[in-house]
């Protein structure tokens, strides 16, 4: 794979080119000339006004769009030399068969983007590497064109869930979850056509842990957490042996009481949401009616 980074390219397209390039396909010049406005406007840095004379607000609502045209040639020049490639505004992936062909295809490319849309390639941050070894978009490309989610996308979730279930927060419990069914829900659906299944899994047995944790540390007293474990079914002997000892939150958490007062029924009545089933809802309404399975439910820790 073949992957290449535009320096700095929204900061860097060329104001013209990018106009006629939209010439090509707009007629209206009153629509033109606004377009223009739009990409010449100044920029605010340290609480003055400068003037921009290349590149596209970051940020901005056309600002993808004109990327797109502008990068459309790169599209049709890859097209016609025959290249299997995936390109995503700047970010640009093509697929060859040999490391040779690889750094071939890189430095012929580049000379094209550099040379002809006036562009600038991070030679640096460009790489040939076997698709495993890389990712796009928080993807992993394995063998057979299968989809996984990448290392770095998944630590990124991680450190996410972990700001939102911050035990010092000090906001309330059904906040948290609502932020969690937020977050959750919308990352899920971005990977529903990875191969995920057993990732969503472990990853959902660890969020109820880190909001089984969340939630005991609001009670924060010894008699809170015995009252409270005691009210979701927990014999009081059992509720003070976890209050009373001298664990830290997250062993509490890990304790059968805690289990067994925060089922996984108890906290999806609260609200907390379940990735991996959010993934199969998804994932069967993506296959065709007669491959819709409509058996049995999911498993999970107690």
């Amino acid at each position: 794979m073949v992957e290449l980074d535009l320096e700095t390219f929204f900061d860097r397209v060329n104001h013209d080119m990018v106009m006629a390039r939209l010439a090509r396909h707009v007629g209206d010049t009153r629509l033109l000339r606004l377009v223009r406005r739009f990409l010449e406007a100044g920029m605010m840095t340290n609480g003055e006004v400068v003037e921009r004379y290349e590149g596209t607000p970051q940020g901005g609502p056309l600002s993808p769009l004109l990327a797109n045209l502008m990068l459309d040639d790169l599209d049709k020049e890859l097209e016609s030399r025959g290249h299997s490639f995936c390109r995503y505004a700047d970010d640009s992936n093509i697929y060859v068969r040999t490391q040779a062909a690889g750094e071939r295809v890189k430095e012929s490319i580049s000379q094209y983007i550099e040379g002809k849309l006036k562009l600038r390639v991070n030679r640096e941050k460009s790489a040939v590497a076997h698709v495993r070894e890389r990712k796009f978009l928080g993807h992993r490309l394995l063998g057979g064109g299968r989809l996984t989610i990448s290392p770095k996308a998944l630590k990124g979730v991680k450190t996410r869930i972990r700001t939102i279930t911050r035990r010092n927060r000090g906001v309330a419990f059904g906040q948290v979850l609502e932020e969690l069914r937020s977050y959750l829900t919308g990352w899920v659906a971005y990977y529903r056509h990875a191969e995920a299944r057993s990732v969503l899994k472990r990853l959902d047995q660890w969020v109820r842990d880190k909001v089984r944790c969340y939630r005991l540390k609001q009670c924060k007293r010894n008699r809170t957490i015995a009252t409270f474990l005691h009210a979701q079914g927990v014999p009081w002997e059992q509720a003070w042996k976890v209050a009373a000892s001298g664990k830290g939150w997250w062993r509490k958490t890990k304790t059968p009481q805690a289990k067994q007062a925060m089922t996984i029924a108890w906290l999806r009545a609260q609200g907390l949401v379940s990735m991996e089933e959010r993934y199969m809802a998804l994932n069967q309404w993506l296959k065709p009616p007669d491959a819709r399975s409509t058996s049995g439910g999911v498993r999970g820790d107690g």
